[in-house]
């Protein structure tokens, strides 16, 4: 029986961690071809990581055909799952996302933010594209997205694209629960999070160790000991005892640039001052790690990748394939509909949530009425999200004045106006609905 993976954004440096993840698994998940895809000006980095995933199989020694093409509709023929992994307008979008913000003051990040916004804007209208091929082609298969802002992006999928077999996964959950194992010296698969909220702004409602609960030890652990569980993309600041014991909740990474906001501002335009944007770290991370797959005596995923902030991202992606594949039940975090998992919420509202993996796609469990801590503020994320989706599909500038307007990070009516004149001017080549 085959099994078809196809993966658009196949020329990332991410790719190599994704292929390790289905060779780990193929046992279980017995994947017998997987097609990377790129676009025309990606054909070189495409080239390189096909032929070093290749290598990286033939060592493993499992029966994978491995392909790449542009051709994103010929790939998706006889596809079973597709996954995501695009940066519309490549790492020079993302340095935009990140430098005109901070050039008026305002926090400079790719996914959250204006950045975030305008990282939406030019990926949404993409999405929705390929989720038309898919259910032309490949009407059955799962998309699993990768491709961030993810929540926003998963809601647009779910909300407006023909195909409803829709999954988005982010690395944070797989890094929090990680971490508060190596805290709690522990495995990973002894921890089990309750999550509340949505990607990127999620929370640790409860913590359970081997069934039982242990909240307030790993607070108090978080409190004391000062653990970093950031992404490489992310320094920490840590958290003060007083606002760890008054949220009674894990925060994530990300939280810090709502909650830390001056903070992380200056920390951010310190780092612009020395090293540029992250984008421009990023981008020479990305050259020396395409020097290393050039390699041909390269036949295994360097460590240096994990210096790309994406960690854990296979084992999100791989792990929900294979239990949907193997109709396995048990819990994984990822962003789906939330259909009355928060009261609180609309139904169709994508969150990030534990939910039962099936062969018909997560069933996300119950977690109740938002905490009065965070219920404000949650609800503040998930209109501003729907404005983004709206600006996104109209194209009309008052409708992205709004959202940018309404953002946490912004919510300045004068930075507001001009970072959305500069940011439609600078994106405008990718920017057609506004055009």
């Amino acid at each position: 029986m085959s099994l078809k993976v196809v993966i658009i954004g196949g020329g990332s440096s991410y790719t190599p961690e994704i292929i390790e993840g289905f060779i780990k698994r193929h046992r279980h998940f017995p994947v017998s071809t997987i097609t990377l895809v790129d676009i025309d000006a990606g054909k070189e980095k495409l080239e390189i990581v096909g032929q070093f995933a290749r290598r990286m199989i033939k060592k493993a020694g499992v029966p994978i055909e491995l392909e790449w093409t542009i051709d994103r509709k010929e790939a998706l023929i006889g596809a079973d799952f597709v996954t995501t992994q695009i940066r519309v307008g490549g790492l020079s979008a993302r340095e935009k996302d990140e430098r005109i913000p901070l050039s008026h003051g305002v926090i400079g990040q790719e996914t959250n933010g204006a950045g975030g916004i305008f990282k939406a804007l030019r990926t949404i209208p993409v999405l929705m594209d390929i989720c038309h091929d898919i259910q032309n082609i490949c009407p059955d298969a799962w998309l699993i997205n990768f491709t961030n802002p993810a929540g926003i992006v998963t809601e647009a999928l779910l909300k407006y694209s023909p195909h409803r077999k829709v999954i988005g996964v982010c690395n944070i959950p797989f890094n929090m629960k990680n971490s508060v194992a190596e805290m709690m010296n522990c495995k990973a698969e002894e921890v089990q999070i309750e999550f509340v909220g949505m990607n990127h702004f999620v929370f640790g409602k409860r913590v359970w160790i081997k069934g039982e609960d242990m909240t307030d030890l790993v607070l108090d652990k978080l409190i004391h000991q000062k653990v970093d569980y950031s992404p490489a993309n992310i320094v920490s600041l840590g958290w003060s005892k007083e606002f760890l014991q008054a949220l009674g909740m894990l925060p994530n990474p990300y939280h810090q640039y709502y909650f830390q906001r001056d903070t992380v501002l200056v920390k951010d335009l310190q780092a612009f001052e020395e090293n540029g944007t992250r984008a421009e770290v990023v981008r020479k991370v990305e050259k020396e790690l395409f020097i290393q797959y050039r390699k041909e005596e390269l036949n295994e995923k360097p460590k240096e990748l994990e210096n790309r902030g994406g960690a854990y991202y296979s084992d999100a992606a791989c792990s929900l394939m294979e239990s949907i594949y193997n109709n396995r039940g048990d819990i994984q975090t990822v962003n789906t509909l939330n259909n009355g998992s928060i009261p609180d919420l609309p139904h169709d509202a994508v969150i990030e949530v534990n939910a039962v993996i099936t062969r018909d796609g997560p069933q996300p469990l119950t977690v109740g009425p938002l905490p009065p801590s965070v219920k404000g503020i949650i609800l503040q994320m998930k209109a501003f999200e729907e404005l983004v989706i709206r600006a996104a599909r109209s194209g009309e500038y008052t409708h992205l004045y709004q959202a940018m307007v309404m953002n946490p990070l912004v919510q300045n009516e004068g930075v507001a106006r001009q970072l959305v004149d500069e940011l439609l001017e600078a994106h405008k080549e990718f920017l057609p609905q506004f055009n």
